[in-house]
Order: C-alpha cells, then structure tokens, then sequence
C-alpha cells in the first residue's frame, strides 16, 4: 500500500534547533515505496537540501507572497562597517533605555557575541536561538514579555512565532539571506 508522509510548515526551525538527525533516522525507518510531501513557508537552502536528499522527481509548488512589512512600520537604514556595528547597536540601546527592542543576528554565534559584549558594557539583555534550551528560550522570552528584560537577541528562530505586545524598535544587526525572512522579523 501507498502512504504518504508530511513534513510541515516549520521544518527550517526544527533544522535551527537540532532536529535534523532525528529526521533522518525516521526517513531511514520508512518504507522505501512512499509519498511524500514537505510544506514549508519559505524554501531555505537548508529545506531545498532536505528535499533534495530525500524526494525523488519532487514537484515544487509556490505561491509568491506579496514581501512587505506592516503599513504603519517605519524603516530606516543605517551603513556601518562591521567594526562600526556593535558600537552603533550600543549607542542605541544606551539612548532606548526601557524600551522593548529586539535585535536579530543572523547566528548564533553572533548573538551570543553581541549579549556578552553588551552585558559587559553594562546593558541588559538576552539571547533566544537554537543552541539555547527550550527552558533557556522560554525564560527569556518570559523576561522579554515581562519587561523583565528590555532587549533580546534572536537568531530567525524567533522571528516567526513571537508574539510580544509593545515592541517599540526591530533592529536587523544582520540582514537576513532571504527576503521573506525581512517581512517575518
């Protein structure tokens, strides 16, 4: 008999945050003869790859979404140097003191780099992405929600899927590789 496998919408999350070896070892268990289909919003290198791998012939179906931020969203652009960046970020939290600000690093590396940096300098803040514990993520999440914590740090992670009323300020300390990823921050 035929049967058929879904893979949903979150797949690249699940990748971030160290799923990858147990999606493979449950493609290992499934039957050679199968359906199956993978369903992702957005289609990271990291998605195509495992689709690659693991679908043979795979049709790709795609709506292409209208990539625009919120209409009331003001934006601006800064050009900084790389040395230029941490500086400029810190001056900036300095002067939003108390304010709900959330910062994106395209690593997790670079999060962690950014909130050891700027904890030192004497600023609060915290970081969210993959090589956190779930617990670590929640509880600064909480503290971000709280206003226990003013500025978190996330990697893409978090930019689909966080929901905290009164962030005043987005600030993208790396630009994202793909352009819905600019909408969904």
């Amino acid at each position: 008999s035929r049967v058929t496998h879904v893979i949903l919408d979150e797949a690249d999350q699940m990748l971030d945050i160290g799923f990858l070896p147990a999606i493979k070892r449950i493609f290992s268990l499934l039957p050679k003869n199968k359906q199956t289909l993978l369903f992702s919003a957005t289609m990271p290198k990291e998605i195509k790859k495992l689709s690659n791998d693991y679908l043979n012939n795979p049709d790709e179906v795609a709506v292409t979404p209208e990539s625009r931020p919120a209409e009331k969203v003001i934006q601006q652009v800064v050009f900084l140097t790389n040395s230029e960046k941490l500086n400029a970020l810190q001056d900036l939290l300095t002067r939003r003191q108390k304010k709900r600000i959330l910062v994106f690093s395209r690593t997790k590396h670079g999060a962690d780099k950014v909130v050891k940096t700027l904890t030192n300098a004497g600023l609060s803040l915290n970081a969210i992405h993959g090589n956190k514990s779930q617990t670590q993520r929640q509880l600064a999440l909480e503290n971000f929600k709280r206003g226990k914590c003013f500025v978190l740090i996330a990697t893409d992670i978090a930019a689909r899927g966080i929901d905290v009323r009164g962030v005043e300020l987005v600030v993208n300390y790396d630009l994202p590789d793909v352009p819905e990823t600019y909408v969904h921050r």
